[in-house]
């Protein structure tokens, strides 16, 4: 059965049908539709697709899948010109990320994010209250308290219709779980900044998140245009002191709660979490989203296990990275090495993707994912031959590869400047080939 015009994809999937969503995802995963579609209607994958494109490289992110990567671009009030993100999103496409967030806060941010979605083949994820937020101070003049509710609404069925597969909203921050927080004074307090902007509307205006109270109109925005609503982690931990407390754990219950109702209304879900968090608490935490929540797919930012590699962060994040996918996260949000400091460059873009897809891989082979050791065999098989060439098409990063074995300076050479004649392999193949004769002199 294929998916009713008038039916979502988790709906389709949900009465036993195969939509051409997931049937083109599944091509590209190179699992079965019918398996796939299952794991949809189940709430435990999802396809971000918006209604109103046809994405040249669909997305699943979920149960039995390989573990994806997305890759943040988007342009800041000190650097608001959209073309460095536009050659971003070229360089985080090229690493191989599955999927790219605009979250831009400065210069035409309408048009910058049309350039992005037209230039880009994978599925686009937004955060709608930074262009409400901007657009209340940039242009109203108004100080972010005094955003409209109905103007945030409005911007987010203004990026429905024009195309964003998939929306961090954070529709789990309550004033109850703001309560909490400050039953426990944290040492970084709130470091998401889209929460953060709906937390100091909430305190200003006394009122309960527009998120939460309306969460069924932006259930009804995210039906009509098939947009996957990625739930925020507004409390996430912003360092390792504050990793799995009480609001943060409060929120998670709270989006346990709205992944039910959107499953209801046929609208798929993933969860966001932390965030910094010390490595012997990821498994627990990635435990404690998957049964809050239902079995729905989780989505990480890291987690960065250390507070104090600026510079480097995007190591710390893809430890914890491995370590939460090989426990059951299923898409992590790649950090990159400008990460507290600035905004990333070109060069920082990709090796945080290249990071982030190690930490992915490297999962990936930990869980069992078909045919994910595959490509590690052929490389060994390429290092015992010394064949280099395939040894650099088989990498990550070819440019990379490529470049420190013409550093070497031995690139015609059958060894590398580490070993020379001194190789381990062909010290071993020597060793064999005595074994096999009658030994030496």
């Amino acid at each position: 059965m294929e998916q009713d015009g008038d039916k979502t994809i988790l709906e389709t999937a949900r009465d036993g049908g195969v939509s051409d969503p997931v049937r083109r995802a599944a091509e590209a995963e190179g699992v079965s539709a019918e398996a796939l579609s299952e794991a949809v209607g189940a709430g435990q994958a999802v396809i971000p697709h918006n209604r109103h494109v046809r994405l040249e490289r669909p997305m699943a992110v979920g149960r039995g899948l390989s573990t994806k990567v997305n890759a943040n671009i988007g342009t800041s009030k000190d650097h608001p010109e959209p073309e460095p993100e536009l050659e971003k999103l070229r360089v985080a496409l090229d690493a191989g990320a599955h999927a790219v967030m605009d979250l831009s806060t400065g210069g035409p941010i309408r048009e910058i994010r049309r350039a992005i979605r037209e230039a880009c083949p994978v599925p686009l994820g937004t955060v709608p209250v930074y262009q409400a937020a901007v657009e209340t101070v940039e242009q109203r003049g108004r100080s972010i308290c005094e955003m409209d509710v109905d103007d945030l609404f409005r911007v987010i069925e203004e990026q429905a219709q024009e195309g964003v597969d998939f929306m961090t909203v954070h529709a789990g921050l309550t004033l109850e779980g703001i309560e909490r927080l400050a039953r426990k004074e944290r040492l970084m307090g709130v470091v998401s900044r889209g929460g953060s902007l709906v937390m100091e509307w909430m305190m200003y205006n006394r009122r309960e998140n527009p998120l939460y109270e309306r969460f069924d109109d932006l259930l009804a925005i995210a039906r009509e245009h098939e947009v996957t609503l990625s739930l925020g982690d507004g409390l996430r931990p912003g360092c390792l002191h504050d990793a799995t407390d009480g609001a943060q754990v409060h929120e998670l219950i709270i989006l346990g709660e709205l992944t039910l109702r959107a499953w209801e209304a046929g609208v798929q879900v993933m969860i966001e979490g932390p965030g910094h968090m010390p490595m012997d608490q990821i498994a627990a935490n990635m435990l404690l989203e998957k049964r809050l929540c239902h079995g729905a797919p989780f989505y990480v930012l890291g987690p960065l296990v250390t507070d104090i590699a600026p510079g480097y962060d995007h190591i710390t994040s893809a430890i914890g990275g491995a370590i939460a996918a090989a426990a059951g996260a299923d898409f992590l949000c790649y950090v990159t090495p400008a990460e507290h400091l600035k905004l990333p460059s070109l060069e920082d873009v990709k090796e945080g993707v290249i990071a982030a897809r190690i930490a992915a891989h490297a999962a990936d082979i930990a869980k069992g994912v078909p045919g994910a050791l595959d490509q590690d065999r052929r490389m060994a098989e390429a290092r015992h031959r010394l064949d280099w060439q395939t040894q650099i098409d088989l990498s990550l990063d070819p440019e990379k590869a490529r470049l420190y074995r013409d550093e070497g300076g031995a690139y015609h050479g059958p060894t590398c400047t580490m070993c020379g004649d001194y190789c381990a392999i062909k010290t071993y193949k020597r060793a064999m080939r005595l074994k096999a004769g009658s030994g030496g002199a």
